[in-house]
C-alpha cells in the first residue's frame, strides 16, 4: 500500500469522513517554501444537530461545532505525525483558524483551497464549502507537507446553480449570492457576518457561530434538491 492511501486509511480509521490530496500552485507558508503539497481533511456534521438551527444558532450546535473543531485538530495532528515518521515534513493547520487582531478573517491558508483542489467539493454562494456527498455539512482541516501527493478526484464545477436561498436567508446580509472568483476574493463579508454574531448571538458562544446559511443550504446533508437549479 502506498503512503498516500495508508494515510488515508489512517485518517478515515481516527474519525475522519473525507480525505482528499492535492498540490498547490505555491506554498502558504513562505518560510517552509517546500511545504506544497496538501492532506484536506473533513468531518461531517449532525443533521439532527443542524436542524436545531432555526433563526440563530443553537447551544447544541455551538457545543458540536467546537467537537468537530476539536476531532478535525487530533486527526490532523496525528496524521501530521504519520507523516513526519515517514521522513517528510508536515504542518497542521488547526480547523479554525485566524492570524490574530490585525488579520482576523484570514489564516494560513483557507481549507476550502485544499478542499476543492482534491476535488472533495466546491464552494459555493454562500462562501460555505459544500462537499460531493454531504454539502455543507462539514467542518474541515489541512496539513501541508512536502510529500509527493496526488489528487485522486478531478476539480469538480460549482453546483449552486442559479439558487441564492443562503443569501435570502443570512440575517447579516453578507452573502453576495454571487459565485467566487477565480482570483481569490470572498463572495462574502466576513466582517458584516462576525459583527452581527457579536451582536445578535453573545449569549451563545459569545457570539462565534451562526450555521443558518448551512440549515437552509438545499445541499446539506448531502441533499442535492436544489429547486432552482
Amino acid at each position: 500500500m502506498s503512503l498516500q492511501n495508508t494515510l488515508k486509511t489512517y485518517a478515515k480509521e481516527l474519525g475522519a469522513d473525507l480525505v482528499g490530496f492535492c498540490e498547490l500552485d505555491h506554498a502558504p507558508v513562505l518560510s517552509l517554501p517546500k511545504l506544497r503539497f496538501a492532506v484536506s481533511i473533513a468531518v461531517k456534521l449532525s443533521d439532527a444537530v443542524i436542524n436545531t438551527i432555526d433563526d440563530a444558532p443553537s447551544f447544541v450546535y455551538f457545543q458540536h461545532y467546537r467537537t468537530a473543531n476539536a476531532l478535525l485538530d487530533n486527526i490532523a495532528f496525528r496524521l501530521a505525525r504519520k507523516i513526519e515518521e515517514n521522513g517528510y515534513a508536515a504542518l497542521p493547520v488547526a480547523a479554525s483558524q485566524s492570524q490574530g487582531k490585525n488579520n482576523p478573517y484570514r489564516g494560513v491558508m483557507p481549507h476550502k483551497t485544499a478542499a476543492v483542489l482534491s476535488g472533495l467539493g466546491f464552494v459555493g454562494k454562500s462562501g460555505l464549502f459544500l462537499s460531493e456527498e454531504y454539502g455543507s455539512t462539514v467542518r474541515l482541516a489541512t496539513i501541508l507537507t512536502d510529500l509527493p501527493l496526488t489528487p485522486e478526484r478531478p476539480v469538480i464545477e460549482n453546483g449552486c446553480g442559479d439558487c441564492t436561498i443562503c443569501q435570502k436567508a443570512c440575517p447579516a446580509g453578507a452573502i453576495f449570492g454571487e459565485l467566487p472568483l477565480t482570483n481569490g476574493e470572498r463572495n462574502f463579508d466576513p466582517e458584516k457576518c462576525s459583527r452581527y454574531m457579536k451582536e445578535h448571538f453573545q449569549d451563545i458562544g459569545r457570539g462565534s457561530v451562526c450555521g443558518i446559511c448551512i440549515k437552509v443550504c438545499p445541499r446539506s446533508g448531502g441533499r442535492k434538491n436544489n429547486p432552482n437549479s
